[in-house]
């Protein structure tokens, strides 16, 4: 279980404010609320990229809060991808494996298995600036969960793609949430994405959590007027409906 405790963090013009919730090993938890809301910056804090001014976050028992990043065992997949554009695909997936000095054979193996998985088998041999969009996002989330990480992080990773790619990618990312059952926490503007994938459905607005429920209570009986009107494509501030 990963559980996130009151956290605080000041960044000058925006706050992250009293960010508190649990979830659940196997979970897939989304995070929704508009651009510029604080979504990226959970991730980030969870990922261990600051020093929170307040609060705590728990692995299951273990506090992390002030563990060093590469030593939390969370992968994180950003829209932008971040890939390594002078390395091949396979060179790229396997990073995390050699820095982890993962037998050779065993590198093998797991690409062999994550590749096959996301159906990339083709482009290993391909150097990462000659790849689609939904290519590169392919290779980017092979190289996040490869390491099989206790928590997996996604940042918007369907945002950038066109509109057939994503629902592709949608698709995959619940077949193979399925079948590996990585406890995921997937940040998202778009309603229906989070619809269609989560589990639980945390609503932010303005650094704050509004409110958590599953899909179908957040979109039949969301329980904040921020909710409310977000479900409709609206705006407005966290408060009771």
């Amino acid at each position: 279980m990963l559980k996130v405790n009151h956290i605080h963090k000041d960044f000058g013009e925006f706050k992250l404010k009293d960010i508190d919730f649990r979830v659940n090993d196997g979970e897939y938890f989304v995070i929704l609320g508009p651009t510029g809301t604080g979504k990226t910056l959970i991730l980030e804090s969870i990922a261990g990229m600051y020093k929170l001014d307040k609060g705590d976050i728990y692995i299951d028992e273990l506090n992390i809060t002030k563990v060093s990043p590469e030593n939390r065992n969370i992968g994180l997949v950003y829209q932008s991808y971040l890939l390594f554009p002078h390395l091949l695909v396979r060179e790229n997936i396997s990073f995390g494996l050699k820095a982890r000095k993962v037998k050779k054979k065993d590198i093998t193996i797991a690409l062999d298995e994550i590749t096959e998985m996301l159906n990339i088998g083709h482009l290993l041999n391909r150097k990462v600036n000659n790849l689609s969009g939904g290519e590169q996002q392919r290779v980017a989330f092979a190289r996040a969960i490869v390491t099989k990480p206790k928590i997996l992080l996604l940042d918007e990773v369907s945002s950038a793609l066109d509109p057939n790619t994503k629902m592709e990618f949608q698709v995959n990312l619940k077949k193979i949430h399925k079948k590996l059952h990585t406890t995921t926490i997937h940040v998202t503007h778009d309603f229906n994405e989070a619809l269609y994938l989560a589990d639980r459905i945390a609503i932010i607005n303005e650094g704050k959590i509004c409110e958590i429920g599953t899909p179908e209570d957040i979109f039949n009986n969301p329980k904040t007027d921020f909710a409310a009107k977000f479900v409709l494509g609206n705006n407005s501030k966290c408060g009771d409906v």
